[in-house]
């Protein structure tokens, strides 16, 4: 499975979950080499940015890859704000571990009103 392909399955499940997605793509520069056109302090900022009842952070990988230095402070950043962030390959994809990060959260019922 290519980045490519568990990237675009990982937006089809949370569209059908409800989901807001962004992605930012990238683009061929001119000297041949690929780069994702951001600024400030946007290199690394993670693949997905899914929006619903909270703000989760995706950054995908596949075959084995490792973070790059720039993601990490974003993985760190965010983690340390409070912010939820997921690192997702093939093996969470295939095990199912997808689903429960989109899975609507089920709120328990408000306990029986113990009278007026």
């Amino acid at each position: 499975m290519s980045e490519k392909e568990l990237q675009a399955a990982v937006i089809d499940l949370a569209h059908t979950f409800g989901w807001i997605v962004a992605h930012f793509r990238t683009a061929m520069g001119r000297r041949g080499h690929y780069m994702t056109p951001v600024g400030a302090d946007g290199k690394g900022f993670p693949d997905l940015c899914l929006v619903r009842e909270r703000i989760v952070f995706m950054e995908i990988k596949v075959r084995h890859r490792q973070l790059s230095e720039e993601q990490r402070l974003w993985r760190d950043a965010i983690l340390a704000a409070g912010g939820e962030w997921h690192k997702i390959d093939e093996k969470a994809w295939l095990e199912g571990r997808v689903d429960p990060i989109l899975i609507p959260y089920q709120h328990p019922s408000p306990p029986p009103s113990l009278g007026a």
